[in-house]
Order: structure tokens, then sequence, then C-alpha cells
């Protein structure tokens, strides 16, 4: 299971920039007045080969003071239940304040691995404000400065050496056996279609949990099909949190995400393609997983020509780029329409990742290729492509391609070499891999 690190702290102190310098993105909207981080971000941050999710849960403020305090507590409270550790960013130029203490009385309780980041610290007269957070009872403070980037290795170093180690209890029987998650939007149908799938008879032969937080995987065998659907733990209990099922839905889907092979995109046709499903898409992307895309609740969509699907699949790929080969089915949970055939898909995209290509065919047709269209000389320098292979055992399709000059080969003829591999053997739905090594 991946490990998952939450941002929390009162609005303002800069949660969404140090998530923006961790993830090394600029995905956050970053603004001066509180509250402005509406949509709740996620990222993977990758520090000295380990990796792990970051959440950041800035955004949870509503701008009336009245409910300032309680709104950072569900902000903290979700933190605690679902991350393995907790990052409490405080503010170095204003101090400590009363909500500071409050919610660090409430992580001390938590027993999860805080570490208190004091942000802000863009020159050396910051510094000497630090040492008054001590107070808090938290530990040490890391300083940092979320803006220049100061400070924000040590705070690295910190956090990789605190996570806990991933717990993997229950997965060893798994192994055989496809692991799907549907993820998507709230209201994009997922609880629906789950049902529809699962039906009244149900047909489930375990519930295999793993820890408390991580998922549960519900066994699924019937009409031919047999694989796990992964859910999360906690999301049966959680009918009464009804005060932001969002952000709960986002932290489920990044632990679902982390523990299935092929995810299952729920897109809601009647709204379209929002911000929301493209960071859902680009967390399966950096998850590296099996990706089938369902138009859900196609039965109230009024123009179903053949013309209207045509567009409506462009306009995903289009904003799902570069990564394109992937199936888009539509569907309707409630009349049940098509959700036989997006499980079909799926088993296919989880047999694509599975797929291995001979090497003397994969040597015959690539280099045939290569020679067509050589990587561009640099500098007087040509690369020659003189073998490929693929990597036995590997989580996704991977081909190394052996060279005299590695270095020289750049992206845009790395996806030629991808696009060559997708159009001779079928990896609808699967990332692939291709690496260059000197021979």
């Amino acid at each position: 299971m991946g490990q998952l690190v939450a941002i929390v702290g009162r609005p303002n102190v800069g949660k969404s920039t140090l998530f923006n310098r961790l993830t090394q993105s600029r995905t956050a909207i970053v603004d001066d007045t509180a509250g402005t981080t509406r949509d709740r971000q996620y990222g993977k941050v990758d520090w000295n080969g380990k990796e792990f999710s970051i959440v950041d849960t800035g955004g949870w403020v509503v701008n009336s003071e009245d409910v300032f305090e309680s709104e950072i507590n569900k902000q903290v409270q979700v933190a605690i239940e679902q991350a393995d550790e907790i990052l409490f960013v405080v503010d170095a130029m204003n101090g400590v304040t009363d909500l500071d203490d409050h919610v660090a009385e409430i992580l001390r309780k938590s027993r999860k691995p805080v570490i208190l980041v004091a942000n802000k610290v863009d020159s050396n007269e910051w510094l000497y404000n630090v040492p008054e957070f001590y107070s808090l009872g938290l530990g040490e403070p890391y300083s940092v400065s979320a803006v220049s980037g100061f400070g924000t290795g040590d705070l690295l170093d910190e956090v990789v050496k605190k996570l806990p180690e991933p717990t993997d209890d229950g997965d060893m029987e798994l192994d055989d056996i496809p692991k799907f998650a549907i993820v998507g939007r709230p209201n994009a149908g997922k609880s629906s279609i789950v049902n529809a799938f699962i039906g009244e008879d149900r047909h489930i032969v375990t519930e295999i949990a793993g820890t408390t937080r991580d998922s549960i995987y519900t066994r699924y065998n019937k009409f031919g099909f047999d694989f796990y659907l992964v859910d999360t733990a906690g999301i049966r209990k959680k009918a009464k949190v009804n005060e932001d099922i969002e952000y709960y839905s986002v932290i489920r889907s990044i632990r679902a995400i982390e523990a299935s092979d092929v995810c299952i995109l729920m897109i809601d046709a009647t709204r379209g393609i929002e911000g929301q499903d493209a960071n859902i898409f680009s967390l399966i992307q950096r998850n590296k997983k099996g990706l089938v895309v369902c138009v859900n609740k196609w039965d109230l969509v009024e123009n179903k020509s053949q013309d209207a699907i045509e567009h409506f699949e462009a306009a995903i790929r289009a904003r799902f780029a570069p990564f394109v080969d992937f199936p888009i089915i539509f569907t309707s949970a409630l009349t049940k329409q098509r959700i036989y055939k997006a499980l079909e898909v799926a088993v296919e995209v989880y047999n694509n990742r599975k797929r291995m290509v001979p090497t003397s065919q994969l040597n015959t047709v690539m280099l045939e290729a290569i020679a067509a269209y050589p990587p561009p000389a640099n500098k007087g320098k040509y690369v020659k492509i003189k073998y490929v292979t693929m990597l036995k055992g590997s989580v996704v399709p991977t081909f190394i391609f052996f060279c005299n000059l590695p270095q020289w080969v750049k992206e845009p003829y790395r996806r030629y070499l991808e696009n060559k591999i997708r159009e001779n053997w079928n990896f609808t739905g699967t990332p692939i891999n291709v690496f260059m090594r000197e021979k």
C-alpha cells in the first residue's frame, strides 16, 4: 500500500505553496486571501527512492469567523484518520496563534507521527522566531521557506524517516486475481455501479481487509468474471459524515488507486470533464495503473448520435493527452447499460498489463521502425539503437532499448517508440515504460 502524508494547518500559513514545492508542481491555486484552496490537492513525492502520496487539506475554511475552528477541526480529523503521517504547518512570521495551539492539542492526542513545519522563513531574521513553536509540544520545528525551497530537503529526509513501514498483510493471497478500483468525483455514480455489479444476490466469497486504514477487497465472481473490487476501509462507516464527502472521497480514491491494478474512472455524462476528473486521472497516471473511462449516466443524455459520442471521446482524450490509448465506455448504472462491458474491458486492460512480447518479434518490428526513422543526430553524434528487450516481472510493460548514447534520446523520440509499440501490440489502457540503456 502506498503511504499518505497530509498537510494541515490554519489558513494562509503556506500549505499550498509547500505542497507545490514538495511535489514540484504548480497545481494548487495560491493566493494571499485566506481559504482559496478549493480543490483538495494531492500528488506524489519521490525522495531518495522512497515514494509517497501527499494531500493538501487546505481550503476547508469557509470565510466566516464562527465556523473557522470547526472547519479546521474537520480537516485535522480526516488527516488523523486517513494519513500515515502529518505535516503541521505554522507561520514563522506570525508566531503561535490560539488556533495553532488548538490544532497542536488534537495532534498530540492523535498518536500519529507529526512533523512541525515553521514556514515563511524567507530570510535569516525569521529564524529567531522559530524556537517559540517548541511551546506546541510537538518536538523540533523544521524551518522552511516554501517559496524559496530553503529547508525542504531536510524536511523531506525527516518525512521519509518517520513514515511507518508499509503494511502488506492480506496482499499476498490476492496476487493472481485482478484488483479493480472504481474512482471518480462524488455523484459520478460510483456506488450505483458497484451495486449494479454486486446486485442484491451478493456472490461475495470473501472480504479480506488489509490493515484498518487500507483497502478492503470484495471478491466478485459471477458471469464468468473473477476479480476483487477495491474498496477502502471506512467507506461504509462514514455514511454519517455528510459535511465533506468530497474530501473523504479524494483520500479514499488515493487509497483505492494505489491498491488496484486497473482503475475504472467514472465521468458524469451530464457534467462533462471537470478539474477533479483530470486530477484523479493524473493520480492514476502517476501510480502507473491501468485505466478504463466510463462515461456514466448516458441514459440522461438527449443526443446519443455517433457524432455526439465521437465528440465526447475526442474531448476526453484531448484533456488527458499525451496518454490517449485507453478505452472509453458509455454506461448507465441505473439501467445497467453496458456495465458488464466495462468489466470485460477492465479485464482486457489487466491482461494487457501482463502481456509479454517475444524478444525476436520485438526486434524484428522495432529495429525496422527505428531504421525508417532513426533518432535525430545531436551535435554531429548519431544514436545507434542495437537491440530491444522487455523486462520480465515489471508492474507495467517495460521496454529497454540498448544504444550507444542513451542520454541523447529525448522525450519526443521515446514517444515515437511507444506509439510504434502500441501500433503493433495491444497495450490499450496501460501505461508503458520506455528506457534507454547503454549497451
